[in-house]
């Protein structure tokens, strides 16, 4: 029988009083913790699972305006997240590259005048510093579009890997002080003498603990609501819809690095996007949804909706037999129910909820990648008034871990010159997976057999003790599919091996 002592709270020591304590380790609750503990607040930042474990991971991976929002008049969210785009290729060039979009001109769903209006306004409602702006196109013989598409539209955005970008925003707050929680779920939250009291529990050992900080910040992304009326018990001022996502990932459909983006009957639009190389990136869907946000997995119906709109304008034709991975994350948006789901907005709203004499709490609702670091100033902005704290918003100028480097050409050189061993392959995956990093991850190696185990595809026992001591991985999942996508690759007996070293190795691990 489980030791009950692991059940008794842990006091929290008399002065130990954070300034800010996080509910989520989704992008938006990473992003507030490294602002707040970049302005020197004191941070506790507290995920149930793996960070990124669930919507953060599981998105289209795009630093986007969207395009699509444009019908709906969402013209605020689209210039707001057209202006971070540019921002956030500056903060972190490693995990974040331009990317030139293809939209195949479909007569009868939108007639070219209304997307040239769309793309003019694309190009104009903020400043582009670095992109270039779109243009019309001609698809020759050689296109990999069915022969009756020739003509279409071009315009940049960016890809960017999410899960990493999450890990990276929780290093750099970690750096600055703050406290990062994995596995450590908020199981109650009360306000007390100006304070809340905040209870956490370990969700792998089961001991629990008690904290107080001066305020407490809702970043749980699809569990908002049910933190407010489970954990705060207190009432639910503004509904979420919930709306599922899905994606599949197919063998490459096309050898050029640009995007597709691919329009739809019912209003829907659909990307194809290159992958890790190999692969081609094919989603979204919208669907409302209900029930468990963990649980969320791709239907029947969404996987043949997908299917169905990538081969009407391919030439190569897909089954479910070309499906390699599919995934599936639910958005917590708070618009109302009325209307379509695509429809529904991805702004964000931040809900403040503040008692006189009592201490504040934050609640995000919606939001969307793009706009995370500036919806996490905005946060941070208002818990510095709640607390009085003058310290001055730092994080449009500031890199994330890895990202200082003046080109991906210059770090690959650089990475080439100081370990001349390491193969080309895992040298690119390195620098578009670590930047500067890589240096930490290699440090004491001097030729492959330093390296120790290898696992498979490119994983070897350096890396992966690189990312339990560094980035909190605890299982083989964190490792093959957050902290990179190697599980695309490794399958089976491989997959138990690195399970079994990593908890062999245990003692790495972050306390």
């Amino acid at each position: 029988m489980p030791d009950a002592s692991v059940h008794q709270p842990i006091l929290a020591a008399e002065d130990d009083i954070h300034d800010v304590l996080v509910i989520g380790g989704g992008v938006n609750g990473c992003g507030i913790a490294m602002d707040a503990a970049g302005r020197g607040l004191k941070v506790l930042l507290c995920e149930q699972d793996d960070l990124a474990s669930a919507t953060s991971s599981r998105s289209s991976k795009l630093i986007h305006g969207g395009l699509r929002y444009l019908e709906f008049y969402q013209f605020r969210l689209v210039g707001k997240a057209l202006a971070e785009r540019e921002t956030l290729l500056r903060n972190a060039p490693h995990i974040i590259r331009p990317m030139r979009f293809r939209l195949p001109h479909q007569p009868h769903l939108r007639p070219a005048w209304m997307i040239r209006i769309g793309l003019f306004l694309y190009d104009h409602l903020a400043r582009r510093e670095t992109l270039p702006g779109s243009r019309g196109l001609r698809f020759t013989a050689d296109s990999p579009l069915r022969p009756q598409i020739v003509r279409g539209f071009e315009y940049s955005d960016a890809w960017v890997d999410d899960a990493r970008l999450v890990v990276l925003t929780a290093q750099a707050a970690a750096r600055h002080g703050a406290q990062i929680l994995t596995r450590t779920g908020c199981i109650a939250a009360q306000r007390a003498d100006g304070l809340w009291h905040v209870t956490l529990e370990n969700r792998q050992t089961g001991q629990r603990s008690q904290h107080r900080s001066r305020a407490l910040v809702n970043a749980a992304g699809p569990w908002v609501d049910q933190v407010l009326a489970s954990v705060v018990e207190t009432a639910v001022r503004r509904p979420l819809r919930l709306v599922k996502g899905s994606h599949i990932v197919v063998p490459r459909l096309h050898p050029g690095e640009e995007s597709y983006i691919l329009q739809n009957t019912d209003n829907r639009i659909v990307f194809v996007i290159p992958y890790e190389d190999e692969f081609s990136l094919i989603g979204t869907t919208d669907v409302d949804y209900q029930g468990n946000p963990a649980a969320a997995s791709i239907s029947a119906q969404e996987t043949d909706y997908l299917l169905r709109v990538v081969n009407a304008h391919f030439r190569q034709q897909l089954s479910r037999n070309d499906i390699v991975w599919s995934y599936a994350g639910v958005r917590a948006l708070f618009d109302d129910a009325n209307g379509k789901a695509q429809a529904a907005s991805r702004d964000y709203a931040l809900d403040v909820d503040t008692r006189p004499g009592q201490a504040p709490l934050l609640s995000v609702l919606g939001g969307k990648i793009t706009t995370y670091r500036r919806l996490a100033e905005q946060a941070t902005d208002q818990l510095c008034e709640l607390l009085h704290s003058p310290a001055r918003a730092w994080t449009a100028g500031s890199v994330l871990p890895g990202g200082d480097f003046q080109d991906r050409d210059t770090l690959l050189a650089d990475l080439y010159k100081l370990y001349p061993w390491l193969p080309d392959s895992l040298a690119r995956r390195f620098a578009r997976t670590y930047g500067t990093l890589t240096h930490e991850l290699l440090q004491g190696c001097h030729g492959m057999d330093d390296l120790g185990r290898h696992f498979g595809a490119d994983l070897y026992a350096q890396e992966v003790r690189y990312l339990i001591q560094q980035e909190w991985a605890l299982d083989a999942e964190d490792v093959l599919w957050r902290r990179t996508k190697l599980g695309l690759h490794i399958k089976g007996n491989a997959v138990a091996a690195l399970q079994d070293f990593m908890d062999i190795r245990s003692k790495w691990r972050k306390v």
